[in-house]
């Protein structure tokens, strides 16, 4: 579910729902798709949130992928955690965790236009037992912390051997940290500070029977927690024995006679003032983590200029869509890399340059072949194939040289489709180390090498197509090779505007035009090599398969030979511009929009014109073209504003 199926179908459909239903219904949705065979290398494929290693950190002895967090409410049974895993954050949070299992029945209430979120139940989770279960047999790998909480109500007296009790049994369960939330009810300042001291002394007591004392211990705060309370307790605090503090982005209040809570873009300027001053008073070492507020990269941003370390997400996943975690990513190594010096760019002949030539190759190809099917159509070596003259091949059908005309023209439209596309990916990625840029050529161009092969199976050798291959192949070998990756170096999107979520549906409009050229190319190509021909084929030819194979039995085998040419070459362009679509749209990318203008261009031209001037123009033959063409030029007018326009990082000049 990436932001483009998001914010385009899914967002209106689940906010017409009540919060828990729509809730179970994604989570079980993602989390389903994660544990089907493959359904992992789905969710990454979709997302390519792959965390760069710039973002790794350590913090209190534990590395962390990313600074980006999951809070223990979006999730609280854990259904999707696998799924989740894979969005670009770098830990998961438990919690609220009591000792039995706290259940309500009272809506979840949200507002789309205000973007909050009311739980009616403060503690409202599955118990320490489950969570226990949850965190033992986690499929993933990231860090996983705890947020216990003493029952409602619980007598003063229990509430320090219920937490004790907590974190033994989740350490066993292998947690890595626990958020300590007592700040809420009645409790005094005082009296937290006098619980937290002592839970930090019989832990270190236990320390030579249990590990439970070596785990970090942070202070869970609400964002709307009294500073005048706050700040002297985190003063008390033993600072060997803690960690730190996380700002919790959930304000708790009393509502309708119970302790409720609310996640909301309100919180962050709470958040924001709550970090700077425990930054002020508390160790130099200490860890703060926050969430509050954060909706966009740049609420993230400004959490870590306030002087957060980590974020955590809670309410913004749910507003903006799975793919904030991945664009605070790019917003956060863009903050990083903005400042290091430009590095010079690598030498024409290291890499890029011989994926240009290839691109080069394939348009010069085009264009000859172009030429050719638009003349004689066909060349000696296919008349001899055959044993047949141009004029023999008219008086066996005289529509027969048209649709063969047809064929290779669309295949010469696509070649310079791919052509233009490796050209620019190579001139604007490749040579700038941008790691999709490189897949999308390695997957498109393997299956354009292999799909040369296709028209064997039906015994015909084109030597024309051979030499093609052996000349190309190398260059292709060179441009893959010694192409490491390189981290992005240009202005992101921080910011879910008007713009950014009108390409949404641009970009939705590209993917389903990526997977409706791959399922078109895969079609053509298995129709190639089978049936050759369609019903639609035959009605314009006017005659059979049959008839065909008895007036010449070589006719079949190199019609077929372009069909499965044509399909091959359609599903190489189809993969590139899928992976485009999917992982390259990033705002101010200009050269992007250009290479969907002026790549799909002459495909799209060759396909409709040559059925317009051989007067093939069956509309059910020629719907899947037209589909794809409206789906062409929307995502072109949708995509424009995000693309041609720079972020706002770039128009102060700072990229």
């Amino acid at each position: 579910m990436p932001d483009w199926s998001y914010q385009t179908l899914f967002r209106p459909i689940l906010f017409r729902l009540p919060s828990r239903l729509s809730r179970k219904i994604t989570l079980q949705a993602i989390g389903g798709l994660s544990k089907l065979p493959g359904g992992s290398f789905v969710v990454r494929t979709f997302g390519h949130m792959e965390p760069s290693p710039l973002l790794e950190s350590e913090a209190s002895g534990i590395v962390l992928q990313t600074p980006i967090g999951l809070s223990g409410g979006v999730d609280p049974e854990g259904i999707a955690h696998l799924a989740i895993a894979q969005f670009g954050i770098g830990f998961i949070e438990h919690g609220p965790v009591t000792i039995k299992r706290m259940t309500s029945l009272a809506a979840i209430e949200k507002d789309a236009g205000q973007e909050w979120i009311r739980y009616p139940n403060y503690y409202e989770n599955e118990g320490v037992d489950r969570v226990t279960e949850l965190i033992r047999t986690a499929k993933h790998r990231l860090p996983q912390f705890a947020r216990i909480t003493p029952m409602p109500y619980t007598d003063r007296r229990e509430i320090l051997p219920e937490l004790i009790s907590m974190i033994e049994q989740l350490t066993e369960a292998g947690t890595d940290g626990y958020y300590i939330d007592v700040l809420h009810g009645d409790i005094g300042w005082e009296e937290a500070s006098v619980l937290l001291n002592d839970l930090a002394g019989q832990l270190q007591l236990k320390s030579h029977t249990s590990p439970a004392s070596n785990k970090p211990l942070f202070l869970y705060t609400p964002p709307n927690f009294p500073d005048e309370y706050l700040m002297p307790l985190i003063q008390s605090l033993p600072r060997e024995s803690w960690s730190g503090v996380v700002v919790g982005e959930a304000s708790s209040y009393s509502f309708e006679g119970a302790l409720a809570s609310k996640v909301s873009k309100e919180e962050k300027a709470d958040s924001i003032n709550k970090i700077k001053a425990i930054r002020s008073v508390c160790a130099p070492n200490w860890i703060i983590k926050a969430g509050g507020g954060v909706h966009e990269p740049q609420d993230a941003l400004d959490l870590l200029q306030a002087g957060a370390d980590y974020i955590m997400l809670h309410s913004g996943l749910i507003f903006a869509g799975p793919g904030l975690p991945k664009r605070i990513n790019e917003a956060i190594i863009y903050e990083q890399v903005k400042f290091w010096p430009i590095e010079e760019p690598p030498s024409f002949w290291k890499h890029w340059g011989w994926m240009c030539l290839l691109g080069i190759g394939m348009m010069l190809g085009g264009l000859l072949s172009w030429i050719v099917a638009a003349t004689t159509v066909l060349l000696p070596y296919d008349l001899s194939f055959i044993g047949l003259s141009l004029e023999d091949l008219h008086h066996i059908n005289h529509n027969l040289l048209h649709f063969m005309s047809h064929d290779r023209i669309t295949l010469a439209g696509t070649m310079l489709t791919i052509g233009i596309v490796y050209f620019q990916l190579a001139r604007h990625g490749l040579r700038e180390g941008l790691h999709w840029t490189r897949t999308a050529l390695l997957v498109s161009g393997v299956v354009g090498f292999a799909s040369f092969f296709l028209y064997l199976g039906y015994g015909y050798f084109d030597p024309l197509h051979a030499i093609a291959a052996v000349l190309l192949l190398p260059l292709f070998v060179l441009a893959m090779r010694r192409n490491p990756d390189r981290p992005y170096r240009f202005a992101v999107n921080v910011r879910n505007d008007r713009r950014w979520r009108r390409a949404m549906w641009g970009q939705l409009s590209m993917v389903v035009l990526g997977f409706a050229l791959s399922i078109g190319g895969l079609t053509i190509s298995v129709v190639g090599i089978t049936e050759v021909f369609v019903q639609t084929d035959l009605v314009y030819l006017d005659t059979s398969t049959a008839e065909l194979n008895e007036r010449n039995a070589k006719l079949i085998p190199l019609i077929a030979h372009d069909r499965a040419g044509f399909g091959g070459a359609l599903f190489c362009a189809a993969v590139a511009i899928l992976i485009m679509a999917l992982w390259g749209i990033q705002q101010g990318s200009r050269w992007l929009w250009w290479t969907f203008l002026l790549g799909g261009a002459p495909g799209f031209y060759a396909g409709l014109s040559v059925h317009l001037s051989i007067g093939y123009v069956d509309l059910w033959h020629l719907s899947p073209a037209l589909f794809a063409l409206v789906l062409y030029v929307l995502g072109l007018i949708l995509l424009y504003p995000y693309l041609m326009k720079l972020p706002e990082a770039a128009a102060d000049g700072r990229q």
